[in-house]
């Protein structure tokens, strides 16, 4: 028996890197998952064949959080699929990419966060949970300087984080808790390939720093557990960067 059976979770974002890991674990659990896409659904489906493969239950849907359309499509997909919502890991994001229009990462690390959560209270139970994942270049923004290659998606991520806990009393008053996860720089994603691209060596140089980077699935395990924490609702967990926390950690 897992501690997710006869549960439903989303998971945005979730066909590569930390949220497909996230989603096998909370397979592992028992948990029914959809599996969030906006492009690519190879990677998708791939990430489904995996926990159906392990006996698991799991959905790919293609969404662009970034529209109200996208956002009511991932939500409504898992009661049409499963009949339930237990579980939101809000794990997609971004800023990074070129090419992208001007304000996208507010609009998705801020906006898209924010109408995901108003989306799907409707459908929690009392009991539910939601995940925010964000990182320690984000959440102490206001008081850790960070690279400036970063720092316009490191804004609008804390914004996203500060919006979200702006709705605590509401998800207080249904019995939905929301947990954030913070965590340093992560070996392998996107983000870090990103940054490492437009400054070399950033990667190695904050390694060197912290002592050590968490590993996509090393990450991916401290935020599947989240789901199922005995925490107080707004609680923040950390995952490597104990450098930071003597910096007005907040």
């Amino acid at each position: 028996m897992g501690q997710l059976d006869n549960k439903t979770a989303i998971v945005t974002g979730s066909s590569r890197g930390i949220g497909a890991e996230v989603a096998k674990i909370l397979a592992g659990e028992g948990a029914a998952v959809v599996v969030n896409y906006r492009q690519k659904a190879p990677r998708a489906n791939k990430v489904v064949a995996g926990i159906e493969a392990d006996g698991g239950r799991a959905v790919a849907v293609g969404a662009d959080l970034t529209t109200l359309e996208g956002v009511q499509a991932l939500a409504s997909a898992a009661m049409e699929n499963f009949g339930s919502l237990d579980v939101l890991v809000l794990n997609a994001s971004g800023g990074m990419e070129t090419g992208m229009e001007e304000g996208y990462a507010l609009k998705l690390n801020r906006d898209a966060q924010v109408n995901m959560l108003n989306a799907v209270v409707p459908l929690m139970k009392e009991g539910s949970r939601v995940v925010f994942v964000t990182s320690h270049q984000a959440h102490f923004i206001n008081s850790v300087a960070t690279m400036p290659e970063y720092e316009p998606v490191a804004r609008s991520k804390r914004a996203g984080e500060d919006a979200l806990r702006e709705l605590l009393p509401n998800l207080a008053d249904k019995g939905i808790s929301l947990v954030v996860v913070s965590g340093d720089m992560i070996e392998g994603t996107v983000t870090a390939t990103l940054l490492d691209r437009s400054n070399p060596g950033a990667i190695e140089a904050r390694r060197a720093e912290a002592g050590k980077l968490y590993s996509v699935e090393e990450f991916a395990a401290v935020v599947a557990s989240m789901a199922t924490a005995d925490v107080e609702s707004g609680h923040t967990e950390y995952a490597g960067g104990a450098d930071y926390f003597g910096k007005n950690a907040e």
